[in-house]
Order: structure tokens, then C-alpha cells, then sequence
């Protein structure tokens, strides 16, 4: 029996990761109390027909499960379950985006301000998300693309890397992105902007594409990122660093920046990496 528990912050995507996995058949229980826990594994390890795939969500909603010393997963090591625990991070910027969107409350600041209950609550996750198996930082992704990942762990049986990693081009002239971990500069290319044949079409063009590509000093650029990637990468992930956002500005963001950005993008997911491309200022003028 293929037993999962899914937890993590409040508004981080818990309930749209239990909806992709039970679309993937697993039986999938919401916060079900602790002294049940035992019962109902039994109850489903002796029907694994009906059974084979079996889902707890567990959050903070029942605090009996965040004690130090976690006497629920204690429990379930002692009737002999093995599990794997899958954790769904956010920024909190993004958190409290969602909590505004949905005009909701954070249950551990009902009266407060939103990022006092955001930091309570990774307080009380810090250690099972340091036991967790799988971390997943859905700050930046689609409910597609998590249902994507979470089909490449539990179908598809891909190998797990904990880093998230981001691509997104950006303009300078409208200001570098306020979440970008590293940066690089690409207005030292030729501009097509310059060039009025070329002036109106993006980055994702061919026409901009191969105009952008021709230089040699691209291809340089791009290796030397890669490069660089490559080598910072394993140590970021030795760290602890569950999200790497990485920003390549032009000027305006709309060319150069779009077109390396979904160059590095590419190599990057050819090397093995999860990563996820944004373009921020393609649609400005």
C-alpha cells in the first residue's frame, strides 16, 4: 500500500494537490483524527484492492499533530506503515496574495495580521517539513504544473529534486523583479528593437529568436550561465534551498531577455532540473 501524507502552509496548495491526487486514484482523507489513524490503515491495508493508494492530509487545523515529538507519525511508525510525506511550500508574499484573493482568514492570526500567523505556522512546520521527502514550492506554478509534478513522483516514478527552480526575463527600465535570486544582464547584446522589421515581435519569435542567436557573444553568454548554474546549483540544493529564482533583464524585457531565458530554460530541464519560465514585461510596451 502506497501510503502519502500531504502537509504544509496554509494556502501553499494542499487542497489542489489532494484533488491531482485523487484523480491519480489515491483514497484521500482530510485531517482525520489521530486515534483513527491506526483503524483506518488497518481497515485499508486489508482491502488493498480497494485500497492500493492512500492519502492523509494533516495541517494545523488539528495542532495534536504538531507536537515536537509528532506522536501521530510515532503512532503510525509503530503499527508498522512506512510513509512518505509530501510538504507544499510558498513564499510569503505569495501566501498573502492568496489569503487577499480569497478574502480568507489565517487560521493561527484570526485577529492579526496575516504574515504573524504565515511566520507562527512555519515555526510550527520547520521540523516535518525537515522530514519530508518531497517539498514542492508552489509559488510560482500553475495547478498544471503541479498536477505535472506530482504525476512525475507518484505515476511516472521520476527521480526528485527538492530545488525549484524559476526563470524569468524582465525589463530594467521597469525595475528588477523583488524575488530574483540571481541576475544577469543581457543589454550588452544588440538590440532588435533597433531593428523596425524586427521591432514588434517578442522574444518567442523565430524571426527574434535567430536574430538574437546570431551573435557569438549569446552563445557565450548562455554558457557562461550555464556554467555558473551548474556550479551553484548542488550547493544550494546541499543547503537546504527548496527555490532558486533566476532573472535575465533587457531593457525593456520583451527580446533578448525572453529569448535567452527560454534558451536556459531548456538546457537547464535537459540537465535534469525542475524549472518553471516566466516572462513579466513581454506584453509591455
Amino acid at each position: 500500500m502506497k501510503f502519502v501524507i500531504v502537509t504544509g502552509l496554509s494556502g501553499a496548495g494542499k487542497s489542489q494537490a489532494v484533488k491531482i491526487l485523487e484523480d491519480m486514484d489515491f483514497f484521500c482523507v482530510d485531517n482525520l483524527p489521530q486515534a483513527l489513524i491506526p483503524k483506518f490503515l488497518e481497515m485499508c491495508k486489508k482491502s488493498e484492492d480497494k485500497f492500493e493508494k492512500v492519502a492523509i492530509v494533516m495541517d494545523i487545523r488539528a495542532g495534536m499533530w504538531f507536537d515536537k515529538s509528532f506522536p501521530a507519525l510515532a503512532m503510525i511508525e509503530d503499527a508498522g506503515y512506512q510513509y512518505e510525506i509530501l510538504f507544499l511550500d510558498a513564499s510569503d508574499n505569495t501566501l498573502i496574495k492568496r489569503f487577499k484573493t480569497t478574502r480568507r482568514r489565517h487560521p493561527l492570526a484570526p485577529n492579526d495580521r496575516l504574515n504573524v500567523g504565515i511566520q507562527r505556522e512555519r515555526e510550527m512546520l520547520v521540523n516535518l517539513k525537515n522530514r519530508a521527502k518531497y517539498v514542492i514550492d508552489t509559488s510560482n506554478m500553475s495547478v498544471k504544473q503541479l498536477r505535472e509534478e506530482l504525476l512525475n513522483i507518484f505515476e511516472y516514478g521520476k527521480s526528485f529534486e527538492e530545488l525549484f527552480i524559476g526563470v524569468t526575463s524582465f525589463g530594467f527600465k521597469n525595475g528588477i523583479p523583488t524575488d530574483v535570486d540571481l541576475v544577469f544582464d543581457a543589454r550588452f547584446l544588440p538590440n532588435p528593437y533597433h531593428v523596425e522589421s524586427l521591432r514588434e515581435f517578442n522574444g518567442k519569435d523565430e524571426r527574434i529568436k535567430d536574430y538574437v542567436m546570431s551573435f557569438p557573444e549569446t552563445e557565450i553568454l548562455i554558457g557562461k550561465i550555464m556554467d555558473y548554474l551548474e556550479f551553484v546549483i548542488p550547493g544550494y540544493i546541499k543547503e537546504g534551498r527548496t527555490q532558486l529564482i533566476i532573472g535575465i533583464g533587457c531593457t525593456g524585457g520583451k527580446h533578448r531577455s525572453v529569448v535567452i531565458s527560454e534558451e536556459i530554460t531548456k538546457r537547464l530541464t535537459e540537465h535534469g532540473h525542475r524549472v518553471q519560465i516566466a516572462h513579466r514585461d513581454i506584453g509591455k510596451e
